[in-house]
């Protein structure tokens, strides 16, 4: 299971945090401060990412795999629906999530977001 984080669990709302290629879980710190005062926020590191002990393969690495990670922690801790807040990587993921959970979402904030990922513009996920 990826790695995550549970900031305050004092609130009925969830936020979820997804960060970007190349990053982890540790962004958010700001972030955290704000949310966490109305909701109950949870940040992961997605595979190949910060904490997560889950090797990261190229190959292996896609939307759907990804996301069905996210979705597995969700399920762990009984998160039924959440608001989701992510950045470029982690836009992709959500959107993705939304497209085919979308009874699992309050509402999603993207930033930098990517819409769609064209074959010319393919990079290698470290």
């Amino acid at each position: 299971m990826l790695h995550y984080k549970i900031y305050s669990h004092q609130h009925k709302e969830w936020v979820v945090l997804v960060h970007g290629a190349g990053g982890s879980s540790t962004i958010w710190y700001k972030q955290i401060r704000a949310y966490r005062k109305h909701f109950n926020v949870l940040v992961v590191d997605l595979r190949g990412h910060g904490a997560c002990k889950i090797e990261n393969s190229p190959t292996k690495y896609t939307l759907d795999l990804v996301s069905q990670d996210i979705l597995k922690v969700l399920d762990s801790l009984d998160i039924e629906k959440a608001h989701f807040v992510g950045i470029s990587l982690g836009t992709m993921l959500i959107r993705h999530l939304a497209e085919s959970n979308p009874e699992r979402f309050h509402t999603m904030v993207l930033a930098g977001a990517v819409y769609v990922l064209h074959p010319s513009s393919i990079f290698y996920l470290a």
